[in-house]
């Protein structure tokens, strides 16, 4: 027996109709223990694009359910990123800024910020201890475009380099 809707693949093929420089798309499938069977099925959709990431949650009864919902959610905000981006023109980025160019490295800038969270300035181990930590290069970004990652993200916080 066929499927009669369309399959997962050309589902997800959708989202690239909203942008050219999709360079990777995330499908991850989880199964969760709630006191209600109708969100115990998730799927979490990260859209990786050129200089953006686009991301949709959602929880239904089975995973194809959740798979429509959350691709629902990533489609209005790549369409919300689109029009952005034409309403911007495309204008062009500053070249030759890179995300190290400040006085101390962004591995310096970590270490001293897990020293004053953990209270180990001083060689004293009285603090609080960190359970996990990312590294990652922060890249160079005007606030407007920040606050749009922060969005897309649906992050409370996002730590960005300012150009300016």
């Amino acid at each position: 027996m066929q499927p009669s809707g369309p399959s997962t693949l050309e589902k997800i093929e959708r989202i690239g109709k909203f942008a050219p420089d999709v360079r990777r798309v995330d499908v991850d499938y989880g199964l969760h223990q709630t006191r209600r069977a109708g969100d115990s099925r998730t799927c979490e959709i990260l859209v990786h694009l050129k200089h953006h990431l686009v991301k949709g949650t959602a929880s239904a009864v089975e995973h194809a359910m959740a798979l429509d919902l959350a691709l629902e959610k990533v489609e209005h905000q790549m369409r919300r990123l689109h029009e952005r981006r034409v309403k911007r023109g495309n204008r062009a980025r500053g070249t030759g800024v890179r995300a190290d160019a400040g006085n101390g490295s962004v591995a310096d800038e970590a270490d001293d910020l897990a020293a004053v969270l953990t209270g180990d300035e001083h060689g004293t181990d009285a603090g609080p201890i960190i359970v996990k930590t990312k590294q990652f290069a922060v890249k160079p970004m005007t606030a407007e475009e920040a606050a749009l990652q922060m969005e897309l993200l649906g992050h409370d916080f996002f730590l960005f380099r300012n150009v300016e």
